[in-house]
């Protein structure tokens, strides 16, 4: 008879004394934490497949340069000759020089010391600035003071990136309005006498004064360099007769001042409260504000 087979279930070899096998809970922890390595582990790079685009200086090499070269159709928009576009075709009919040879080139360049001509007559780049300030006390009106005295500059330097000038002057005790720009044929509009830039100025003096006086500003005040004469001259409303209002064109050296100082007044206060039918309304003293485009117009047409 054949031998029955009377192995198990779940036995191996026929040994029946055996336990099934079953893999450890140790060994199943140590494989799965080699996975788990084998996961996290990351190639090195290679550095062949990485180049980096921003060229290292290094010691003894130089540094680098900038050209400060821009187009030609760019200078003459900067200048406020026209537009881009505009410019494009003054350059192509052949009115535009640089160095005094007519250029027609598209996307000719030009650099700082290049002298661009339109129409014959040189042009600057330099965007054109006009920035009002409402003067205070204490500031002289020049660009510079050796003494180390407090100038109007000072309160203007973050207006613009452009040097600007102060139209005119006001002496140091002086406020009120003052104009910058650095638009040289403006200014000499402004302060010429045959354009006749209105001003207008809040005086207060030590004293009444007297109305006959203020007529005589109208007709004429005789001063060392000559006679002046005011456009108007009266007393300023819901005010004393302290205070009075003036204006005038003329461009002369402190001469409100030395008008009433003629009559024998002495002035307290001077306030120039409107310069070429600019008015410091809204201007808290110490601030400035740039014109606007409407205003910047007016004073080029008046």
């Amino acid at each position: 008879m054949l031998e029955m087979n009377t192995r198990q279930k779940g036995t191996r070899g026929g040994d029946s004394n055996k336990k099934p096998f079953n893999r450890s809970k140790k060994s199943t922890r140590t494989n799965k934490k080699n996975e788990d390595t084998e996961r996290k582990t990351v190639k090195p790079k290679i550095k062949s497949k990485y180049i980096d685009y921003k060229d290292k200086l290094k010691k003894g090499d130089p540094l680098p340069t900038f050209s400060l070269d821009v187009r030609l159709n760019k200078y003459l928009s900067n200048a406020g000759v026209c537009s881009r576009r505009d410019a494009d075709v003054l350059i192509s009919t052949g009115v535009v020089s640089v160095n005094g040879k007519i250029i027609t080139e598209m996307g000719f360049k030009v650099g700082p010391t290049d002298v661009v001509k339109y129409d014959g007559e040189s042009i600057n780049a330099e965007k054109k600035r006009y920035v009002l300030l409402n003067k205070p006390k204490g500031f002289i009106t020049t660009m510079d003071d050796p003494m180390g005295r407090k100038t109007v500059m000072g309160l203007v330097k973050k207006a613009c990136k452009e040097r600007i000038y102060p139209v005119g002057r006001l002496d140091r005790e002086t406020t009120g309005l003052l104009l910058f720009t650095n638009d040289g044929d403006l200014a000499k509009k402004l302060t010429h006498p045959k354009h006749k830039a209105s001003k207008i100025y809040h005086v207060t003096l030590n004293k009444k004064v007297v109305k006959e006086d203020l007529q005589k500003l109208v007709e004429g005040i005789k001063l060392e360099d000559g006679t002046t004469k005011f456009d108007k001259a009266s007393y300023i409303s819901d005010a004393t007769a302290k205070d009075v209002g003036v204006e005038l064109h003329s461009g002369k050296n402190r001469i409100v001042r030395r008008s009433f100082e003629a009559m024998g007044y002495k002035v307290v206060k001077l306030d120039r409260v409107t310069f070429a039918g600019l008015s410091k309304r809204d201007l808290p003293r110490g601030m400035y504000r740039k014109l606007s485009e409407k205003e910047v117009a007016f004073l080029k047409m008046s």
